[in-house]
């Protein structure tokens, strides 16, 4: 009796739940003309990121290829199915509809999964109070000029602009909800008289828009990008930027992650370097879509999935660590992905502001990786006033504009690099907390570490190198880029020479087990010119 009026509102569940709409991704199984794309990239790619991908010896793989838009379409096409999003990366699109016109996909041959963004049908959930990401972001009443100084001084970002670094030849991309005014604020004129507004486009309406439906972003990308000589300066004004908007303010859905991971592969494929992103998610609309805690190991969100592949392709992607300080307590997503740099928010006075989310990520990763102001920072409203806002959304950009400058020393040096460099020059750098990360970073040190890498990595071009040393039974020697063989002589500490071979850039490798342990002198012959060493035989 029991197990019979048990399984009537059961049922009762199931029926309801297959008329409502549900979100999903659908994954298909193959691509077309994969091995052309990766042969030809300049058909899949802009020159701009095919550029940056062989600086910084990105390959170019299957994920950088294009899906198949005839999929997509017949998806579409399909009763009681809308597309909302494709990823190429994924080799998904994002999709809305009941539950049974879904599961009716994998009847398409060429339909590999479904993945229900409905936690209860994938994996368990637990719904958690629906928060609003902005509340804290009201542009306050206060209005000072020239206080970004603060801001700015904090980390030191102003002596990589004394040094002329300053974003230039570096592209941002940000993603937010909107951009009203930036084509009449006074804030980015200079950015526009100087063609560094690349372009913009909302995801949201698929238009060529920056309005949205917030100001959030304009408020965002000030920090970084806005220039008001005598009254504020961005940590990166002389960066160019994509404006993406993939933030929808009627809804709280995964889609807007959909949305984001295809504004992430848009910034790919036209070469940008650095992202920002002031958004996290976390509860949504329908709490069966609520992620947990134990979601957010920096690799099962949609987000997280997809700043992982934006971090593999080379870009940079600071995420803020989300307000969640005195709530849900934890970061939010994507701020847990892998490949999401992470920032925390303080105060004026360097300690960690009270809503500041904090980690560990679910799997025990140190986050935030490092924080700048965000209490009472200083912004350029969409009106181009200079005002004041709360969020972990400032403090991102802060550093992000931050990076970019730091990334114009040397911008060959991979996004890996540069991102443990910020992180060493951080003052909690030996001692970490799960509350501020590795502290607040000191873009000073990090640009005479940058400089430091820079010339090593000259110098490694220029020069001959030889390793291991000490040496066992034989040593390598690295060439310079320019030059292609070399005779190499040994001798001993009397002068007497020992050995002569000729080596080439793939013939490198000299033996020297039949010699006694000892100090041995090198000397390395090409093109006129002769480099020494000494090495140690064991």
């Amino acid at each position: 009796m029991i197990k019979k009026i048990l399984l009537l509102p059961l049922l009762l569940f199931v029926t309801v739940l297959s008329a409502q709409q549900r979100d999903a991704l659908v994954y298909f199984k193959d691509k077309d003309n994969v091995a052309a794309g990766i042969a030809n990239p300049g058909t899949i790619l802009s020159q701009e990121a095919v550029y940056r991908k062989a600086l910084h010896n990105i390959p170019i793989d299957e994920r950088d290829v294009p899906l198949n838009e005839a999929y997509k379409t017949t998806v579409s096409n399909q009763p009681g199915i809308t597309v909302l999003a494709k990823s190429k990366w994924l080799n998904a699109v994002y999709v809305r509809g009941a539950v049974k016109s879904i599961q009716a996909l994998l009847n398409l041959s060429f339909v590999a999964d479904i993945e229900f963004m409905d936690a209860s049908l994938n994996r368990p959930f637990q719904p958690l109070k629906t928060y609003d990401k902005f509340n804290l972001e009201k542009t306050l009443t206060k209005y000072n000029y020239g206080n970004a100084l603060n801001q700015t001084t904090m980390i030191a970002v102003d002596v990589l602009h004394d040094h002329n670094y300053e974003g230039d030849g570096i592209t941002v991309a940000f993603m937010d909800n909107g951009y009203p005014n930036v084509l009449i604020n006074r804030a980015f004129a200079e950015m526009r008289q100087n063609n560094r507004l690349l372009g913009y486009y909302d995801f949201v309406n698929r238009t060529v828009d920056y309005n949205g439906s917030g100001s959030h972003g304009a408020h965002t990308l000030s920090t970084a990008a806005a220039f008001l000589d005598g009254e504020f300066v961005g940590t990166a004004p002389e960066a160019s930027y994509y404006l993406f908007i993939t933030e929808d303010g009627s809804q709280e859905s995964p889609v807007e992650e959909a949305w984001w991971v295809e504004a992430l592969e848009r910034a790919d494929s036209l070469g940008v370097f650095v992202t920002n992103t002031s958004l996290g998610y976390l509860s949504f609309d329908v709490p069966q879509y609520n992620y947990q805690y134990s979601d957010l190991d920096g690799q099962t969100t949609l987000s997280a999935r997809g700043a992982n592949i934006a971090f593999e392709k080379g870009m940079i992607n600071v995420v803020s660590a989300g307000n969640e300080g005195s709530q849900f307590g934890y970061i939010t997503t994507p701020a847990d992905a892998l490949g999401a740099f992470t920032v925390g928010a303080v105060d004026e006075f360097g300690n960690r502001a009270w809503f500041s989310s904090h980690g560990p990520s679910y799997d025990g990763r140190l986050k935030p990786d490092v924080m700048a102001q965000g209490e009472f920072a200083a912004i350029v409203d969409k009106d181009g006033n200079v005002n004041y806002s709360n969020g972990t959304s400032f403090s991102g950009p802060i550093i992000a504009g931050a990076i970019a400058s730091l990334w114009e020393v040397a911008p060959h040096l991979k996004n890996d690099v540069i991102m443990q460099v910020v992180r060493e020059s951080a003052d909690l750098y030996n001692n970490p907390t799960a509350q501020m990360g590795y502290g607040i970073p000191n873009f000073a040190d990090a640009l005479t570490q940058v400089q430091i890498l820079n010339t090593e990595e000259h110098l490694r071009k220029e020069l001959f190198a030889i390793y291991p040393n000490p040496v066992t039974d034989y040593f390598n020697i690295s060439f310079p880029e320019s030059i292609s063989k070399a005779t190499v002589s040994i001798y001993n500490i009397l002068g007497q020479k020992l050995l002569e071979k000729e080596i080439t850039q793939t013939g490198n490798k000299v033996r020297i087990e039949h010699l006694n342990s000892g100090v041995y002198l090198i000397s390395i012959h090409a093109e006129n010119k002769t480099t020494g060493f000494k090495i140690i035989k064991q």
